[in-house]
């Protein structure tokens, strides 16, 4: 190929000649335009101030019915229920699906966190359905609203809100309502006589008792599901108990005397616990480890189906943390002594003052804690603490400032720490939506010096994109095939020690129904619910145990001989 030489100053003569006043002139105009403002007719509709000034009043609650999700199935059946009690018209929407994250990308803006899309999606997709069903856009504007949670700090779910709105416009339903709860508002959101949506006590009291059940039923299905000897009987309890709790919520009756019901639902279901199964704990941003769709790839499910069994973490934890971080901060406050009033307990904090507000928390963490355990011991699962707020910071101190907030802040690197040194699982797992700031942070970083203090624990962080399925489901294999193989040495020792096989322990097990029943908890010994089952058949039974003590006491009686 030949290379013409082109005289560089000729060139720059040539170009210099090129006319460019059409560039100028179009330039001048759009200059003229912003300055000018444009025409009424094409100038852009304020849509965001006018979508975030929409209200649900007081006297549309017969006439509108208010959607939401983005729980568990459990925990949005048993909310609605709630809802349906207090005498609101409620709908809660299905698991969002990859159908629901291409209509959220679609409408949506780039760059958004994976629950955006799937539950902004998944809102109107469930709009078009009702417009298929003959419904105007005009009448579900009206007739419908959307609930979701608001939140703020260095994180995208501050702006959740806002997307939401932005893509129900785009995708035309202008004028669409999204009211916000604030998840550490409380009392203090804005409330008033035309509110639609009374932030009363008998409204947190109502929801305290739909998440409470959820949480307690959840725990139990996944502490059995991994051992039931016939497929699908756990899930049939779990359906079964959630009808029972949604009816009393429903037809305000005691949740605690359905969960009492409930529990014979449980007790049916045979279970096999002599199955080496690694426990994996999940851990990680609130949406991605709650969800049980397509939104983290049935993550819960695909363990189990891989032979785990699944650690999950409590929406009332959650909620034990929202109210540390306001005991926290209040604490921190009230020493900013010269700066805030509010050192004496008396003003300075707005609706309550230090001492107020301290009794206030002390009081929802202890009525939180109560019911759970009440809810808890009815419902048949024991042995089941809510963490202590208070440790999981201290651990977690020398790692991650307690003062860093968004996401789960210090929990992360608390739990992991102490799923290690208390041999609470042998695998721990953090799932988060891809980019997450808050929580990419804490897994992809601090996490790495917290497995080098501790080499024994096994840990996963996985991110999730709406695709990609396969190279996310990969690599848990990769960890959950090291943490089964732990799983089973551990088990091997336990055994050794014992003097046993796992055909003695079975056998032995088969003989003591105690250890047969589904609802009977073991004490805790090792990472595996199979190491418990090993130490609990070796375990003296009541009769040996009062014998050593006599015999400690040297009092023994040849009675007890016989």
């Amino acid at each position: 190929m030949q290379v013409t030489n082109i005289d560089s100053k000729a060139f720059r003569h040539r170009l210099a000649l090129v006319p460019d006043t059409s560039i100028d002139a179009e330039l001048k105009q759009l200059d003229q335009l912003e300055r000018a403002g444009h025409d009424a007719a094409t100038k852009p509709r304020p849509w965001l101030e006018t979508m975030s000034n929409l209200k649900f009043v007081r006297s549309e609650r017969d006439s509108v019915t208010i959607l939401l999700g983005g729980l568990t199935m459990a925990h949005d059946k048993l909310v609605e229920g709630a809802f349906r009690g207090l005498g609101y018209n409620i709908e809660a929407l299905p698991c969002p699906n990859q159908d629901a994250l291409r209509v959220g990308k679609e409408f949506g803006n780039r760059g958004q966190c994976n629950p955006t899309y799937f539950t902004v999606g998944n809102l109107v997709k469930h709009l078009q359905s009702l417009e298929g069903q003959g419904l105007s856009r005009e009448d579900i504007v009206k007739r419908f609203v959307f609930l979701t949670a608001g939140a703020c700090g260095p994180c995208r779910f501050g702006m959740y809100v806002t997307e939401y709105r932005k893509a129900l416009r785009d995708a035309g339903f202008d004028g669409f309502r999204v009211v916000a709860f604030q998840q550490q508002g409380g009392l203090s959101q804005v409330n008033g006589e035309d509110v639609g949506l009374e932030l009363s006590p008998r409204f947190f009291a109502c929801m305290l008792q739909a998440l409470g059940a959820g949480d307690v039923i959840n725990a139990l299905g996944y502490r059995i599901r991994p051992y039931e000897v016939t497929p699908g009987a756990t899930n049939q309890a779990i359906a079964a108990a959630t009808e029972r709790c949604y009816q009393a919520l429903f037809q305000r009756k005691s949740v605690l005397f359905a969960l009492l019901q409930s529990r014979r639902y449980f007790a049916k279901v045979e279970v096999d616990r002599t199955r080496i199964k690694p426990k994996v704990s999940i851990i990680g941003e609130f949406w991605a480890m709650t969800t049980e769709g397509d939104g983290n790839y049935h993550l819960q499910k695909f363990i189990e189906q891989e032979g785990g069994e699944v650690d999950i973490q409590l929406i009332s934890a959650w909620l034990l943390y929202n109210i540390w971080e306001v005991r926290y901060d209040t604490a921190n406050r009230a020493m900013l002594r010269g700066t805030d009033k509010a050192t004496l307990g008396l003003d300075g904090l707005g609706e309550f003052g230090v001492a107020k507000r301290k009794l206030t928390l002390f009081l929802a963490e202890k009525a939180l804690r109560s019911a759970f355990f009440s809810y808890s011991r009815a419902l048949g699962l024991h042995g089941y603490k809510l963490p202590n707020m208070d440790e999981l910071a201290e651990v977690a101190r020398g790692y991650y400032n307690n003062d860093s907030r968004g996401g789960e802040g210090h929990m992360e690197v608390a739990k992991l720490i102490l799923n290690a040194i208390g041999k609470k699982s042998t695998m721990t797992l953090s799932v988060k939506p891809f980019g997450c700031m808050p929580s990419s942070g804490v897994s992809d970083g601090i996490q790495s010096l917290i497995q080098e203090r501790y080499p024994h624990s096994i840990f996963c962080a996985v991110e999730t994109s709406g695709d990609g399925a396969v190279n996310f489901q990969s690599r848990v294999q990769m960890y959950l095939h090291k943490a089964k193989k732990q799983a089973e040495l551990e088990v091997a020792s336990a055994l050794a020690q014992a003097g046993l096989t796992l055909q003695n322990v079975r056998d032995r097990a088969l003989g003591e129904p105690s250890l047969r029943r589904s609802l009977k908890t073991l004490p805790h010994r090792g990472t595996t619910t199979a190491v418990d089952l090993v130490h609990a058949v070796t375990a003296p039974n009541a009769l040996q145990r009062m014998r050593q003590k006599l015999q400690k006491l040297q009092l023994t009686s040849p009675q007890l001989g016989t």
